[in-house]
């Protein structure tokens, strides 16, 4: 994707020329200097009207279908132009705000130049790496991965007897026949799910925001699991299962267990085989929190990456029924939770309204979204970036490089 935004005339004239449009460089880039942010700016009215001012109609619609091209790719910094030209109604809404209860503060985004006159105050969004909250949110989701791997150790010792209790009834399981080696196609599905979303966080110009969503969100949904696997212990869901309980009396027995757990990632291809854990699927969580944070974070016209991330998530899904390793109930559950999570989350993250409408409330219910949600502000941008130096050797053919890939 190219930074149109940064382009000076001289580039303009360059990707005029290359769009077929050669005629229009000395007008768009010596007389009325159009650089970049200008020229994603542009209108069809802009091109008709005085002082371009241009008169051949096939010129103007295939110029304006070029630039709409650009704008597409650089939706963000064409949203953050159509802000700042329209400081006077962003004000409004501030104090439309403020007369409704809410709390906004200078340093929420917004700015103002040295006169104090309200017209010249805009809002611009701001998206600080935040590091050190980055760290604490992954302590958070470590620690309740911990006490994951220990309550999937205490609910294997309370499982029910299978000749005293036997698999409930299940409308899919009882339809469909167990297929061995699908658990394990589940677990090769979400580590081919577990590579996309690492290489987008690489890229990502944001990473550390991403990651501090990933690591919250995770950590909540698996926190809300412990309290459920705890509250009620399932029958196993198939004869297939081989489960005994009261397994790991002792409590250094558990907690050596919990280790192999954990250190495990609760995946039957390293060995960790476990009982009792039904409600509700860990796997199915970790599918769907992947799939959609691949959709998410990626660009809107990727199509087929966000076709072959539902199409991972929906097989792996069905892998996790064809194993019989679960109930349809726990599935379904754990699709429904945390896409609803998800959904919720970034809902109130993405709208200034909703967020500061009522903070007292939002803190309230919740608290970890307010912490490390307090300095994003707006929508995250999909911008990417290498996090790497490039080596020199590299750097005089970069431009060169980029002007060839506008087109």
């Amino acid at each position: 994707m190219c930074d149109v935004h940064t382009w000076k005339c001289q580039r303009v004239g360059k990707w005029l020329k290359r769009a077929g449009f050669p005629q229009y460089i000395q007008p768009f880039t010596q007389e009325h200097r159009i650089d970049g942010m200008a020229l994603l700016s542009l209108t069809e009215m802009d091109l008709r009207s005085p002082p371009l001012e241009l008169k051949v109609l096939g010129d103007i619609k295939r110029l304006m279908l070029a630039i709409r091209k650009l704008q597409r790719e650089n939706q963000y910094h064409l949203a953050l132009t159509q802000r700042l030209e329209n400081g006077t109604r962003t004000l409004r809404y501030r104090e439309f705000m403020q007369g409704n209860g809410s709390d906004f503060a200078e340093s929420d985004g917004f700015t103002h130049s040295d006169d104090s006159s309200s017209e010249n105050r805009v809002y611009v969004p701001t998206f600080k790496p935040e590091i050190w909250k980055t760290v604490i949110s992954f302590i958070y989701v470590f620690l309740v991965f911990l006490a994951t791997a220990f309550v999937m150790v205490i609910v294997h010792d309370r499982v029910p007897d299978r000749e005293k209790y036997p698999p409930l009834p299940d409308l899919f399981l009882d339809s469909v026949p167990r297929i061995p080696w699908a658990f394990v196609m589940c677990e090769i599905t979400g580590l081919v799910l577990c590579a996309i979303w690492c290489i987008v966080l690489l890229l990502h110009k944001h990473r550390f925001i991403l990651m501090r969503r990933m690591f919250a969100l995770t950590g909540t949904v698996f926190m809300l699991r412990c309290l459920t696997m705890l509250m009620t212990s399932l029958s196993v869901p198939g004869d297939h299962l081989e489960c005994s309980g009261k397994l790991y009396g002792d409590f250094w027995t558990r907690l050596h267990r919990a280790f192999e757990i954990w250190s495990g990632l609760g995946m039957t291809m390293t060995g960790v085989h476990t009982c009792g854990d039904y409600m509700f699927s860990g796997h199915t969580v970790v599918l769907t929190l992947l799939n959609h944070f691949i959709t998410e974070y990626t660009p809107r016209n990727m199509y087929t990456l966000h076709i072959s991330s539902w199409v991972m998530n929906l097989f792996g899904i069905f892998f996790i029924l064809a194993a019989h390793e679960h109930y349809s109930i726990d599935v379904f559950i754990a699709f429904y939770i945390s896409s609803r999570l998800f959904l919720y989350y970034h809902t109130l993250a993405n709208n200034r309204v909703l967020r500061h409408g009522d903070k007292d409330r939002t803190r309230a219910w919740f608290p970890l979204f307010s912490f490390f949600e307090s300095e994003v502000d707006g929508i995250v941008p999909n911008e990417y970036e290498w996090p790497f130096p490039i080596p020199s050797i590299f750097m005089e053919n970069e431009e060169h490089d980029s002007e060839e890939n506008d087109m």
